[in-house]
């Protein structure tokens, strides 16, 4: 099992396209955001995960994702999936981050104990303090 992308988004959308295919549509993938209001606040981006299969593999695994300020873990997601071998699949990961301070949270994402995928992202002043 491998991850072939891990993105902050704001949607995603699946569709089949002749052959039959699938397309996965990714919109407003972000590394940053102007938060709503000054902190604190509670903020949970929305992180996909998308997940190769190879052929020879067993189809089953877990997906961990944690957030890191600094050197310190704020939050964890553990997901286990299955995917049919040769095949893709995705994993959706909302975690409610505690901002005191505008600044970079990291997602490191990785499949069992492979080494992790890392994701910035960076929460900004509200825009009238910008």
């Amino acid at each position: 099992m491998e991850i072939v992308s891990a993105l902050f988004i704001d949607e995603i959308d699946l569709r089949t396209v002749p052959g039959p295919a699938a397309r996965i549509d990714l919109k407003g993938i972000q590394f940053s955001a102007a938060a709503p209001t000054p902190v604190p606040l509670v903020w949970a981006p929305h992180l996909v995960v998308i997940i190769r299969c190879p052929h020879d593999s067993g189809g089953q695994g877990v997906l961990e994702v944690t957030y890191h300020r600094g050197d310190s873990q704020i939050a964890r997601s553990v997901q286990p999936f299955e995917v049919e071998p040769g095949k893709f699949t995705y994993r959706l990961v909302r975690a409610e981050l505690e901002f005191e301070e505008y600044g970079t949270v990291e997602a490191r994402c990785r499949i069992g104990r492979t080494e992790p995928i890392t994701v910035p992202y960076t929460l900004l002043p509200p825009l009238d303090q910008a």
